[in-house]
């Protein structure tokens, strides 16, 4: 009795052992994608830097704060530039024009002066020579008129001369005094960062008193609402890629639910490192609530079909044959396919019953 049981199970267990699972083709719809996985960035995110060394002043803002362009975000002190930029003023105060119209005044009058000399030189000396003409006077009084009135004519275009010189000066140092006073104001500013748009600051990485340098970071800001999807797609991958693909978007905070997005941007330049290529893409319809960094995981849709004649992967042999429920192969001609199913263009219908392919 106890062989008997034995031999019972044992044809049973062969029997099992011989059964194969045989399916049907289904008509379901098929997409084709690339997995993605990749951070939130927010639209123009930036990191603010320090302008220049100091020690930070005052910190305007704080974190979550909505920022307008041009806003002051953190002050550095700048006590010796303050006091170079009054010496500027100063001196941009003394060499205005209007501050040197006594000078000018003073130079104008010597020329008129010696104008009125050169004038009253030149009428002796012609009047001299009329007279030394009709045999009246000395020859020396005619020479020493001649040479009175050479001398004042010299005179007066030195005047003129040293007038012009003298405007010309006064405007360029105006205008020096003017442009160093610009100079050392943008300094000044320099020690004031602004916020270069519109948006919200996510992060402030430093706080007042520390010491600072144009190589740290002080803060990161970035739009407030609109978000950027940044996703590493594979070397192999990239080629299918293009701009105006749709994408399936998937949030570890928004479980369940799927968003769709489309990509905007793929960067030509491949991370040597991870062999993959930044592409970004933004929502169509983004969650009521982001954050950058936040991570996701995408699947960049190729291309999709509503209905398709589709079979499960593991039973299609060389992505070109399957075998039928009596052993017959058969060729097939596939389509698009994703991680579990493959689509069946020619070769088989739905109404035939397929069987797994011997190892």
């Amino acid at each position: 009795m106890k062989r008997l049981t034995l031999l019972c199970l044992l044809l049973l267990f062969l029997a099992c052992k011989d059964k194969v699972t045989s399916i049907n083709p289904t008509v379901a719809p098929i997409s084709e994608s690339i997995y993605a996985s990749g951070n939130l960035k927010s639209k123009n995110q930036y990191e603010a830097f320090a302008p220049v060394n100091g020690i930070i002043d005052s910190v305007y803002v704080s974190e979550g704060d909505i920022v307008k362009k041009g806003e002051p975000i953190v002050s550095i002190s700048n006590k010796v530039q303050r006091l170079n930029q009054e010496n500027a003023a100063l001196a941009a105060n003394l060499a205005d024009i209007p501050a040197n119209r006594g000078k000018l005044k003073e130079a104008k009058l010597l020329t008129d002066l010696s104008r009125n000399k050169m004038l009253h030189d030149s009428l002796m000396y012609f009047r001299q020579k009329n007279l030394w003409q009709q045999q009246i006077g000395s020859k020396v009084a005619l020479e020493q008129q001649a040479l009175a009135y050479q001398n004042a004519k010299t005179a007066y275009v030195s005047a003129v001369v040293a007038y012009n010189d003298l405007k010309r000066q006064l405007v360029f140092n105006a205008a020096q005094s003017k442009k160093n006073l610009q100079i050392s104001g943008k300094l000044t500013e320099d020690y004031l960062l602004r916020s270069e748009m519109e948006g919200m600051v996510y992060r402030i990485d430093r706080k007042k008193g520390e010491i600072v340098n144009p190589q740290m970071a002080l803060a990161t800001i970035g739009h407030a609402s609109k978000f950027i999807l940044e996703m590493q797609v594979d070397e192999y991958d990239i080629f299918k890629v293009n701009k105006g693909l749709g994408v399936l978007v998937t949030l570890d905070g928004y479980k369940g639910k799927v968003f769709r997005a489309t990509v905007t941007k793929i960067n030509p330049f491949m991370n040597e490192r991870s062999r993959t290529f930044l592409v970004e893409a933004e929502f169509q319809n983004p969650p009521a609530r982001l954050y950058p960094n936040i991570s996701f995981e995408a699947n960049i849709v190729l291309s999709a079909k509503p209905k398709a004649l589709l079979v499960p992967r593991n039973y299609v042999q060389g992505d070109s044959m399957v075998t039928k429920s009596n052993g017959e192969k058969v060729i097939v001609k596939t389509g698009l396919r994703d991680y579990q199913k493959i689509e069946i263009l020619s070769g088989i219908t739905q109404s035939d019953e397929l069987i797994p392919p011997t190892p």
